[in-house]
């Protein structure tokens, strides 16, 4: 069913002046784009964006009022305005608002101001416009419909509530805007206090405990527990547990607070923890104390602890989240005891069971117990993937990944058809301002939905441009195991080449790192610092350019590809150096610290590809994953021979003393 006019929704009375802007903004929606190449009116573009990260209101009403209809980015200077004045104390422009928005629905402009209408229309709690808004919304995230359910509540909708308790569990980590109406859920019972005390431990077994205080203030005050000991519990939880009183199982906050001291010491050390769980244990009831075994399994199993796949046994059939039930079978795997890892493999949901990691660890339980014929169905179910686990269940049928065929042709048409789109037209006209943020998010946006012939020749399209992410990406989301060639791209060769030569690294090694550190951008940038073609970090840099002598090191040079390669190949080669010439050692010591690498080691030889599944890091493990498997495929490029993923892993040796 078509969606009303957004401006037909509201009656407001339209004074002479907006009714003409109306009609200039009706004119410019129906000139024809501009090219991308056309450079006319960009000054005004970056000018007007400039004016919205300053405030400048007086300038952007100035860009606005001046329109280059034959410009593809136009329609950005009426959204930047828009977007001001819904951050600015003045009456809402509503009827500007729908009509820009029923102009440019299918566009990110469009899509985005909905989101800042509804904020605007949140913080002035004008929930009557919000419904009417917020019903035409396309696609609404978790904040807006947070914001929408407690609009509702707040006109008197109990029903809202009841809707927020069916997702209670689902809200664990929701955004900021779902605070209200969580704590409203609980403070008016729509929740019980099981489920509240639920939300707190999973809290405090994060890495912002703190976020738990705000959730126990929606306790009646007679279940919280004082603040003192709250307190205590959460910042010095071994001195907690030590001085608690000799009553403290009395009520449930009490037992509540030994169970976050418990668990925050857990965290810290693990064998700690137990050491004062078995004084108290005994004072807990049986679904408390199962719930403590499942903190000390998982953070056992994070700490490699020999102990751990005992206390998962402990812990019995009690609810676990789906980390703490993988963690589970890697506590089984770490000690190579493959009837616990199938039938801690068996506990997973059915998603996760089917996913290529959990399929081939469940073959390896099958074989390691004499079952070949069940192992291999499994192995061949995850064979045809050109990912970690699908080449190593192809090689263990035998099939090293040989060098794959010539990518795919792009038709001519089809190319057109990529370069007619207006959202591409945007995304490069973005990219040719620098304004990457949004060139992405235009890039993404018009990929949603698209059929595979569109993807590959939009992968080709940013090939051409040079944006080798957007290549990537774009080639990956058409099909991930084919079109090897511009999927594994290999540029700035006769740069890294001889650094690589130097260093006696393997480049396809390197291009596998590089390809996962930053998909060959030059200016990228990681929300820790690090930056460049490798993601260097400043201080790692320093402390490179320390020990191979260049004495003129500065950071900002790690923007300059020659120098960022330079001292990424020689971190990779120190690193290898301190870590047995190990490639998964040196791997996960790139991405981590070396020291947490060397730590991560066992006290006995360990399988590379069960260290590589058991890295406590979600991130490195992935990493380490994704460098290998890039390694591969680089390689077979390379040297147009079949390839070995084994040969990388091998045994990781024990830690020293061990």
């Amino acid at each position: 069913m078509p969606r009303k006019p957004l401006h037909r929704l509201f009656s407001v009375r339209l004074t002479p002046g907006l009714r003409g802007g109306l009609a200039a903004f009706a004119l410019i929606a129906s000139l024809p784009s501009a090219p991308v190449e056309a450079q006319q009116g960009d000054a005004r573009i970056v000018a007007a964006r400039e004016a919205l990260r300053t405030g400048d209101r007086v300038r952007l009403e100035a860009l606005a009022a001046a329109p280059e209809p034959g410009h593809i980015l136009d329609h950005y200077v009426q959204y930047w305005l828009l977007v001001n004045r819904l951050a600015r104390p003045d009456p809402v422009p509503t009827l500007e608002l729908a009509g820009f928005v029923d102009r440019h629905r299918e566009n990110v402009a469009g899509e985005r101001l909905f989101d800042y209408w509804l904020r605007r229309l949140a913080r002035d709690e004008d929930w009557s416009a919000f419904r009417r808004v917020f019903a035409e919304h396309p696609n609404p995230n978790q904040e807006m419909r947070c914001l929408a359910w407690y609009g509702r509540f707040a006109d008197g909708e109990r029903g809202a509530l009841d809707e927020v308790a069916r997702e209670w569990r689902d809200l664990l980590n929701a955004h900021e805007a779902c605070e209200p109406v969580l704590r409203a859920a609980a403070t008016l019972d729509a929740v019980t206090e099981d489920e509240v005390w639920w939300r707190i431990r999973r809290q405090v077994d994060s890495r912002s405990p703190d976020n738990a205080r705000a959730t126990i203030a929606w306790l009646p005050s007679s279940q919280r527990p004082a603040t003192r000991d709250l307190d205590q519990a959460l910042g010095s939880p071994a001195a907690y547990l030590d001085r608690m009183p000799v009553n403290f199982a009395v009520t449930r906050s009490g037992r509540e607070l030994a169970i976050a001291a418990l668990t925050r010491l857990a965290r810290q050390d693990a064998m700690a923890a137990y050491a004062r769980f078995v004084r108290i244990n005994d004072r807990l009831g049986h679904d408390e104390r199962s719930y403590v075994f499942t903190v000390l399994a998982h953070h056992g199993a994070l700490s490699r602890l020999p102990q751990a796949a005992e206390w998962y046994r402990a812990a019995g059939d009690v609810p676990m989240t789906q980390a703490q039930r993988e963690w589970g079978v890697r506590a089984a795997l770490r000690a190579e005891n493959w009837r616990q890892v199938e039938n801690a493999i068996a506990l997973l949901d059915a998603d996760s069971r089917n996913s290529p990691e959990w399929v081939y660890w469940l073959a390896r339980a099958h074989e390691a117990q004499g079952r070949a014929d069940p192992a291999r169905t499994l192995y061949a179910t995850i064979a045809g993937r050109s990912d970690f686990y699908g080449l190593l269940a192809a090689e263990t049928l035998g099939e090293r990944f040989a060098p794959p065929p010539p990518d795919e042709p792009v038709s001519p048409e089809d190319r057109a058809r990529v370069l007619a789109n207006d959202g591409i037209a945007r995304a490069l006209a973005f990219y040719r301002l620098e304004m990457t943020t949004e060139a992405v998010r235009e890039w993404i946006r018009t990929l949603r939905g698209r059929d595979r012939a569109f993807l590959l020749a939009a992968a080709h399209v940013a090939l051409d441009h040079g944006l080798f992410d957007r290549a990537i990406n774009t080639a990956e989301l058409a099909d991930p195991n084919a079109n090897f060639s511009i999927r594994f791209i290999m540029p700035f060769r006769d740069l890294v080449e001889p650094h690589v030569r130097e260093q006696n690294l393997d480049l396809a090694w390197v291009y596998g790192l590089m390809r996962q550190e930053s998909r060959f951008i030059v200016p990228a940038r990681s929300h820790v610092g690090a930056q460049g073609l490798m993601q260097v970090m400043p201080d790692t840099g320093r402390w490179v350019a320390g020990q191979i002598g260049m004495r003129d090191f500065h950071p900002r040079m790690l923007n300059d590809p020659q120098t960022n390669v330079r001292l990424g190949t020689s971190y990779m080669r120190l690193i290898m150096g301190g870590l047995d010439n190990h490639p998964v050692l040196a791997s996960a010591g790139y991405n981590a610290g070396p020291g947490r690498a060397r730590r991560w080691r066992d006290d006995r030889p360990i399988e590379a590809a069960i260290y590589i599944e058991t890295i406590p890091f979600d991130e490195t493990r992935d990493y380490v994953k994704k460098v290998l498997a890039n390694a591969v495929v680089y390689a077979a490029l390379i040297e147009q021979r079949p390839q070995s993923l084994k040969r990388w892993l091998g045994t990781i040796s024990p830690a020293p003393g061990g």
